[in-house]
């Protein structure tokens, strides 16, 4: 038996992305995202940057103060949209069953094509090499039997990593056993002091518990969650998005937001990336929702079904933050995340009609049409060349 789940992250995506741009930033500290002379928060740090305590979602200001001398870069997020296509394009050449869960990571299982490859690590090793070869850019891999093992996997060597986990299932429970509890999805840091305060710390304290014995703590759902994960058993199938009911992306922040404004930038962004995703794919979306996660693990989620569908970013950020503005924020928030379902692939308007059209044509077609424009024009100016007024510094 060979692990057969790959899971890809893209190395510092943005940063890396604009030192290919700027070739002279190579090597010095960068950081994408807002100026440290306006209100924002920083999307991506290079290496060289990090190693001043900078990361994502932490306020460009304070960033500046660690690191002066950095340089800021702006977000151009259709140029990241068009690069992230290419990389799951070549994905996508070596297995149909790829899920995309953001702009610069994908689950792969590789089952089905193994027995064409010398071994797992031989598969994920071209993957790699193709990606450097025909867009510039380095990515880590981690393979493993089920995409929760392959997520920790692929954050072990990084940048440029290839991280292989074992397969024998007392070999998985041993390789998790000092890894800290934190590192379990869904154990945030609330959820972490609570664990922390029980005395227990690492992933090995809570393979000797039982489900029912953590549940007055954390609650049953999550109990079972959290000792499954422990022992190394994650059920989930790895999606491809044709055959996903929903499109969605989410944002973790490195540290909890009690700014509503920032959180509310970062659903922006989120919202544009979606809208993207689903005009690439030539699908329409009826149902809108959005989740955000409180600093206590809390999930709230609202969401709003549509008249007809839609893919325009004009409605679909209407719509979100119309969500959004009807959720009081009463703690910092952990997670924001967008989504849309009901997806349809005939509802899209054709992409050969004008982008002005007759009177009598539905608004919703003439905004999507626009949105196209813009997706278009965008990619060969520039994500500044056409900018809207909510995303102006400040």
């Amino acid at each position: 038996m060979q692990p057969h789940v790959f899971h890809l992250d893209m190395d510092a995506f943005f940063a890396a992305i604009e030192v290919m741009d700027h070739p002279e930033w190579a090597g010095k500290p960068l950081v994408v995202g807002s100026p440290p002379d306006k209100r924002g928060v920083v999307s991506t740090a290079s290496y060289e940057a990090r190693r001043f305590g900078i990361h994502s979602a932490m306020p460009s200001r304070t960033a500046y103060q660690r690191c002066p001398h950095a340089i800021f870069a702006p977000v151009r997020m259709p140029r990241y949209l068009d690069v992230s296509g290419k990389v799951m394009a070549i994905l996508h050449q070596f297995t149909p069953v790829v899920e995309q869960v953001s702009v610069d990571e994908a689950f792969l299982d590789v089952q089905g094509v193994l027995r064409a490859w010398p071994s797992a690590e031989a598969l994920a090793r071209a993957i790699k090499e193709r990606i450097v070869r025909d867009t510039g850019l380095t990515g880590s891999i981690g393979l493993a039997t089920n995409k929760f093992l392959a997520k920790i996997a692929s954050d072990l060597d990084k940048p440029d990593g290839l991280t292989v986990l074992p397969v024998d299932p007392a070999a998985i429970r041993a390789f998790l056993a000092p890894l800290p509890v934190g590192k379990i999805w869904g154990v945030g840091k609330v959820m972490e002091k609570t664990l922390h305060q029980a005395g227990i710390r690492t992933i090995g304290d809570l393979q000797h518990m039982s489900a029912a014995a953590l549940a007055p703590m954390i609650g049953h759902a999550m109990a079972e969650h959290v000792t499954a994960l422990a022992r190394g058993v994650d059920e989930r199938a790895v999606i491809t998005e044709s055959s996903a009911k929903s499109i969605s992306a989410e944002c973790t922040f490195d540290e909890d937001i009690a700014d509503r404004g920032i959180v509310r930038q970062q659903l922006m962004e989120i919202m544009e990336q979606v809208g993207r995703r689903l005009r690439d794919a030539g699908l329409t979306a009826t149902t809108v929702h959005i989740k955000i996660r409180f600093e206590d693990f809390q999930t709230m989620t609202r969401q709003e079904t549509l008249d007809h569908p839609v893919c325009s970013d004009r409605k679909l950020i209407e719509v979100g933050y119309r969500l959004f503005e009807r959720q009081r924020l009463d703690q910092p928030v952990r997670l924001i995340g967008f989504g849309v379902s009901g997806l349809d692939e005939s509802g899209q308007t054709p992409a050969q009609l004008t982008l002005f059209e007759d009177p009598g044509m539905r608004e919703e077609a003439r905004q999507a049409r626009l949105d196209r424009a813009v997706d278009t024009i965008r990619d060969r100016m520039g994500e500044r060349s056409i900018v809207r007024g909510s995303r102006l510094p400040g």
